[in-house]
């Protein structure tokens, strides 16, 4: 017997704003920026009321400027923004069976067999007033069959909104929204259906399937399955536990702490751009010494999430100060990265200007050509 799933997208309204408007509450109501202050930084997070002027994230800051010249522009605390998204993630985990956090302020829920005992809609509404209660961040939500369609949903009825699309009612949800409003459809992909005359999810449905696969590929068969609202993809359970890690362990003992300074930057390197090919950011690092004679210390500290080199080198340069005060001979060190969420590099953007996010982009674009070894921070390099 077929059992219909119940899925909820919750999604933390303007989050970085939101926690900002929490601080300091003269902000509420106005064109508010999160970003980098100078000319060539960039708007990490804008309210509302400064997106009615056109402004969005990724925006040149300088641009934002001209386009609304009364915003109030603060720097951002990536701190506070962690604190209040592990807040939010203990609140949602203490009461549902099963959820995934998708970003630092998304999180999808599966609350399939849980209607025949309290209510899908009921416990979902109940739920968004125990977050606004407890963390006093606004958030919305939309419950329906499958993943694709609540996260179009939530988009739909932000700010504070709710909604529930019933089993069945996919496809004519979906039908009037421009495609753009399809996740997976970048910028690129709708300039090409809309030079087709494609403009709405109910044209592209319209579409034979073989012809989307002949245009597009496997994308194209993506896309025409989610313009049925077709999505089986599973909610994917949240594990604190997940990390990325890398040790070495040295052919000959040593306390040449150059050598060891070198190792270090190295292999944090190595892991921060693994973290940012998976599209990850960690919470959390951790490091290891081995002495020679096998003792085994580690340290670690949470910290606000990140996948920056330049942030995590100087973590785990920190934690090896701290760590290593026996002055004996070193056999193995480690670095380990926990506490990891789905996010990219932008979720940084008020700490760099356009110029240091070109740089990464540049760095780990010449990384996947060439290899990973091929370029590196120089402290990293081995003589």
């Amino acid at each position: 017997m077929f059992l219909a799933r119940h899925i909820a997208h919750l999604d933390l309204d303007a989050f970085f704003v939101s926690v900002e408007c929490l601080r300091n509450s003269d902000f509420r109501g106005k064109p508010l920026i999160v970003g980098g202050s100078g000319d060539r930084g960039v708007v990490a997070a804008c309210s509302y009321e400064a997106r009615s002027f056109g402004i969005h994230s990724a925006m040149p800051m300088k641009l934002a400027r001209r386009l609304c010249p009364q915003a109030i522009i603060i720097s951002g605390d990536m701190e506070q923004y962690s604190y209040y998204s592990k807040l939010v993630t203990s609140i949602i985990a203490e009461k549902v069976p099963v959820f995934e956090k998708s970003s630092i302020d998304e999180f999808y829920i599966d609350l399939s067999g849980m209607d025949k005992y309290f209510g899908c809609s009921l416990f979902t509404a109940e739920l968004k007033k125990t977050i606004f209660n407890e963390s006093g961040l606004p958030i919305s939500y939309a419950l329906a069959s499958n993943k694709l369609i609540s996260k179009v949903g939530t988009n739909e009825v932000k700010p504070n909104g709710q909604l529930e699309i019933p089993f069945g009612n996919e496809k004519s949800f979906l039908a009037p929204l421009a495609v753009q409003k399809m996740p997976g459809v970048g910028k690129e992909t709708a300039q090409l259906l809309n030079r087709m005359g494609v403009e709405t999810i109910k044209t592209l449905s319209e579409i034979p399937v073989r012809l989307m696969h002949n245009l597009m590929g496997k994308s194209g068969l993506d896309l025409w399955k989610k313009a049925q609202g077709m999505d089986n993809s599973p909610v994917v359970p949240y594990r604190e536990q997940k990390s990325i890690s890398s040790e070495e362990t040295f052919s000959n003992d040593t306390i040449d702490m150059q050598f060891l300074q070198q190792e270090l930057v190295r292999l944090t390197e190595k892991i921060a751009y693994e973290l940012r090919q998976q599209n990850k950011l960690t919470g959390c690092v951790t490091v290891k010494i081995r002495y020679a004679n096998f003792d085994t210390h580690t340290k670690q500290l949470s910290i606000p999430y990140s996948s920056a080199d330049h942030i995590l080198i100087s973590t785990a340069k920190h934690l090896f100060t701290a760590l290593y005060d026996r002055r004996l001979l070193v056999r193995l060190i480690g670095v380990r990265f926990t506490h990891l969420i789905p996010g990219n590099h932008q979720i940084n953007l008020f700490e760099d200007s356009q110029e240091s996010i070109r740089l990464y982009q540049a760095i780990d674009s010449i990384k996947n050509r060439f290899g990973v070894q091929i370029i590196g921070h120089a402290a990293g390099q081995r003589r």
